[in-house]
């Protein structure tokens, strides 16, 4: 992985294919997710979770498009100009802000070293 450390874990650096849409996300990547909803599954992402104050954007919030779809409870964030899916926002059952960051767009990650776990999103 290409990474900056800090005392505690890793500092990951990434975007949309443009660069319009950049992010800086704090934390070790020990899984990814697969979701086969109507939109994960079309877009292919890998879901990496982490607390939202670990996310931070490196380009203007209005940079990045809005969509949600479903139960609204996800926002997805995606760049409109390429239209890449960089991350998610939602809160967790416990109320808790997070980020699911498309760990496709992360500079330098091996995605063959990260443990796939696959989530049935289509019968939510």
């Amino acid at each position: 992985m290409n990474a900056t450390t800090n005392a505690t874990s890793h500092i990951h650096r990434g975007s949309c294919h443009c660069g319009r849409v950049a992010i800086e996300v704090t934390g070790d990547i020990d899984t990814a997710m697969a979701c086969n909803c109507s939109m994960c599954q079309r877009r292919g992402s890998l879901l990496w979770f982490v607390p939202r104050a670990q996310l931070r954007l490196l380009t203007e919030a209005d940079d990045c498009a809005r969509y949600t779809f479903n139960k609204h409870a996800i926002v997805h964030r995606f760049c409109p100009a390429c239209g890449i899916h960089v991350f998610g926002e939602a809160t967790d059952p416990d109320g808790q802000p997070r980020a699911a960051i498309n760990i496709r767009c992360l500079e330098g990650i091996d995605l063959d070293a990260v443990p796939v776990t696959h989530f049935d999103g289509r019968a939510m």
